[in-house]
């Protein structure tokens, strides 16, 4: 029997509540592995060379960031004690964006052919460049890749400020609480914080000693150098109050341009239960959201707007993904699986009418007496 994805209907907001569920067997379970859908695929990517390494795309990549970088160095030097610094500052969050795209395309070994020259290229450029621990992203982003959506699986929707499942929104206490019942509305603010959340959970990470960190010592200087190192140049170069709001319009450029980059990748996409089993294929598929925008999006969002090819084939190149698109979309269509595609403005939508369906959990049943109606029921 096939698996089935479940939507039941959310009046009050216009949204869905999907939830992944399977009936019986999975159709794939009977065939031969090297027969799947999956296998196939991957011959005929393999086949049009499209796993091959993109050296020189990602050395022209790093080299005109590194000249934008150098740039806006020279810019500011030049403003001295202005104001229009912050419109500096504003670049380099950008800058420093571009960078950790790459480093993620460098842990997923999409760079080099080689694991330990891909590894030491991600560690400088998260750990050295943008300051967020390299071990610690590798970590997080394994786990999510191996289970995207799966509840008490994927620590893309494991409880933070922000609640992904309605247990955990009604869980939510305090300060939390209160910003949970809203948290759709405000999940773009929430991100001017979100820079400084990423450089925090990495250094937690790294200090934790029950965490396995090959490089611990390595790591920990290159995110000191990054970190201390520009913050004490920053307030060496400017006033107090400007250094503070220089650093500030930084990392919430960095926060939100991180945030927007990926949230619409898997948020408000189907939920796969605790124990369910589903096949690699259609666990990847069904539970991404790729994004429309050619050429520009390809480049704003680091190829992340091919979610659905990226988890597929997760070392491929970036610029393989397009064509790639082509190939898996049309598998999809041809053996009736649910290919979701969107524009990068209604994906926000989806994500914003989605935190808050699953806000409403975090109400007083007083509050709202609808509420009751809309809880998920075992």
């Amino acid at each position: 029997m096939s698996l089935q994805v479940v939507e039941r209907p959310d009046s009050v907001l216009g949204t869905m509540s999907p939830v992944i569920l399977t009936a019986g067997r999975r159709r794939d379970d009977a065939v031969d592995p090297a027969q799947s859908g999956f296998a196939r695929l991957s011959r005929q990517i393999k086949a049009e060379g499209l796993l091959d390494r993109f050296v020189g795309f990602y050395v022209r990549k790093a080299v005109f960031w590194a000249v934008v970088l150098g740039a806006a160095v020279a810019a500011s030097v030049m403003l001295g004690d202005s104001w229009w610094q912050l419109v500096i500052a504003a670049v380099l969050g950008v800058v420093f964006t571009q960078f950790a795209f790459m480093a993620h395309e460098a842990s997923h070994r999409q760079i080099f052919r080689s694991g330990p020259v891909n590894d030491w290229a991600g560690l400088v450029l998260a750990d050295l460049v943008v300051g967020i621990s390299y071990s610690w992203w590798m970590n997080k982003h394994t786990r999510h890749h191996g289970n995207p959506n799966v509840i008490g699986r994927d620590p893309d929707i494991a409880k933070d400020t922000i609640s992904f499942l309605e247990e955990d929104a009604a869980q939510s206490r305090g300060l939390v609480r209160l910003i949970t019942r809203k948290q759709g509305y405000l999940f773009f603010p929430l991100l001017l914080l979100e820079g400084l959340n990423l450089h925090v959970h990495g250094i937690r990470h790294v200090l934790d000693r029950r965490n396995n960190v090959k490089r611990r010592g390595l790591e920990l200087a290159f995110i000191g150098v990054r970190l201390v190192g520009v913050t004490a140049l920053v307030f060496w170069a400017f006033p107090p109050l400007l250094a503070a709001a220089f650093l500030f319009v930084q990392l919430a450029v960095f926060g939100v341009y991180m945030g927007a980059s990926f949230a619409p990748n898997h948020k408000g996409m189907p939920l796969i239960p605790r124990g369910v089993r589903v096949d690699f294929l259609e666990r990847q598929v069904l539970t991404s959201r790729n994004i429309r925008g050619g050429r520009f999006m390809d480049a704003l969002m680091g190829g992340l707007n091919y979610q659905i090819e990226h988890h597929l084939f997760p070392s491929m190149a970036r610029p393989a993904l397009k064509r790639t698109q082509q190939i898996v979309r049309e598998y999809c269509r041809e053996n009736d699986i649910r290919y979701t595609e969107t524009g990068l403005i209604e994906s926000y939508g989806i994500v914003i009418a989605y935190l808050n369906r699953v806000g409403l959990a975090a109400r007083d049943p007083f509050d709202c007496p609808m509420i009751q109606g809309y809880r998920r029921r075992d």
